[in-house]
Formats: C-alpha cells, sequence, structure tokens
C-alpha cells in the first residue's frame, strides 16, 4: 500500500516594513522631513544661508533668475522659508544688495588705506572699485537697479550711504559734514556726480562687454585696469 505524499507547509513570509520612500525606512523620511530648515547647509543660520544661495543664483542666472522659489531650491528648503524671512523678492534682493555694498565699500576702504598720497589712494580706491564689479557683475548690476530695491530698508540705506560718502571722499570734496546727507555746493555736486558718472560708465561698459573692440587695440599687456586708470589721469588733471 502506497503511503500519502505529505505536501510541505508553505514558508512563513516576513512582514514587509513599510518604507516612507523607496529604500528609505519611515523613520529616517520623518526624520529628514522634521529637519526642514536644520538642514547642514545652514548650520542653524538659514536667513544667511538664503542670503548666500540668492547671491550664488544671481550670480549664475541674473538678475532674471533671481526668485524665491529658485533661491528656496539652492538653499535646499520650503518655497516658504524666504518669505519667512523677507516677505517678498523685493525685500530679499534689498538685503543682499546691502550685503553687496558692504563688501564693495569694504573692499575699497581697503584699498585706499594702501596708497602713499591723497592720489594714490584714490586711484587704489578706483581700481578696487572696478575690480569688485568684474569680480561680481551681478552684485554689481543688482546694487545699481534701483527699481528693483526697497531704498527705505535700514541696512540697504546705510550701506548706499556709506558708499556715497566714500565715492565724495575719493575725489576730494572738501566738506567738514556728512557729505552722503547735508546739502553740497553746485562745483561739489558736479565734482562727484562727474566722477560717480565716469567711473560707473566705464564699469557698466567693462563688464557688459561693450569695450572689447577698443582693449583689443591696446598694446600689449595693457588691459581694462589700464585703460581706467588713464582715464582718471586725465580727469584729474583737468578738473581745475
Amino acid at each position: 500500500m502506497t503511503k500519502p505524499t505529505k505536501t510541505a507547509k508553505p514558508r512563513a513570509v516576513p512582514p514587509v516594513r513599510r518604507k516612507g520612500a523607496i529604500g528609505v525606512p519611515a523613520k529616517k523620511t520623518a526624520a529628514k522631513k522634521a529637519a526642514g530648515d536644520q538642514s547642514p547647509y545652514h548650520h542653524g543660520d538659514l536667513r544667511g544661508a538664503l542670503l548666500k544661495a540668492a547671491e550664488m543664483v544671481l550670480e549664475r542666472d541674473g538678475l532674471q533668475g533671481l526668485t524665491l522659489r529658485a533661491v528656496a531650491r539652492e538653499a535646499g528648503v520650503s518655497h516658504a522659508a524666504p518669505t519667512h524671512h523677507f516677505g517678498d523678492l523685493i525685500g530679499l534682493v534689498s538685503e543682499l544688495a546691502a550685503v553687496g555694498f558692504r563688501r564693495f565699500n569694504a573692499a575699497m576702504r581697503a584699498a585706499g588705506e594702501t596708497g602713499t598720497t591723497p592720489m594714490e589712494s584714490a586711484l587704489a580706491r578706483a581700481t578696487a572699485y572696478l575690480a569688485y564689479a568684474r569680480a561680481r557683475p551681478g552684485m554689481y548690476k543688482l546694487m545699481f537697479s534701483t527699481e528693483r530695491l526697497d531704498m527705505t530698508r535700514p541696512a540697504l540705506r546705510e550701506a548706499a550711504e556709506a558708499s556715497f560718502a566714500g565715492l565724495a571722499s575719493v575725489v576730494g570734496t572738501q566738506h567738514s559734514g556728512n557729505v552722503a546727507t547735508d546739502d553740497l555746493t553746485p562745483d561739489q555736486a558736479a565734482h562727484i556726480a562727474r566722477t560717480w558718472s565716469l567711473v560707473h560708465g566705464f564699469t557698466m561698459l567693462t563688464i557688459d562687454g561693450r569695450l572689447v573692440d577698443i582693449l583689443r587695440r591696446l598694446p600689449d599687456g595693457a588691459d581694462a585696469e589700464t585703460l581706467f586708470i588713464e582715464m582718471l589721469k586725465i580727469t584729474v588733471a583737468r578738473k581745475d
């Protein structure tokens, strides 16, 4: 008599562990979400991280690419984070411009200290002006894009006024008070405006690539800075 064949019992299948995402345990996903704005990118300084991210977007994508969403994406935080810290895009770019002006002022101040005569100091500061703009063209253009900025914000107003005062001191305007806010004589105003127009105009032409044809025809070894210094020397020589 043939013995009945034993049917093998099915092997128990271990319960499937639920995951928050493919290959990622739910606990890790929850922990990552809970971390939120405390990502290692900004080490607790979200406001500073957003400004840093905004500058990166600005220099890479230009003013047209600088949006709140782009900044949040660059910083790796929620889209609401920039709004929480700056209110809107104007608030963000205004605070970013203030950062730019402070660096700009520090660069010119440091350069001016290298000169041994007033003329050397003035030329050094002017050269630092051009160098800053060439190194950070996006930031420089933002600093002077008045229609995009809220000049009533204290940080921006203070930094911009310091920049104007520094420019006035470069051109040698004699003024015992606060040249950034006090009344000016017509001669003082004309002197400042002339020099500022020259420096800003040359700088914009340079960073926009509009002087390429002139620069390529200069003698070997001469560059934009060489031409800039020669222009300033001519202006100083003729100011009287």
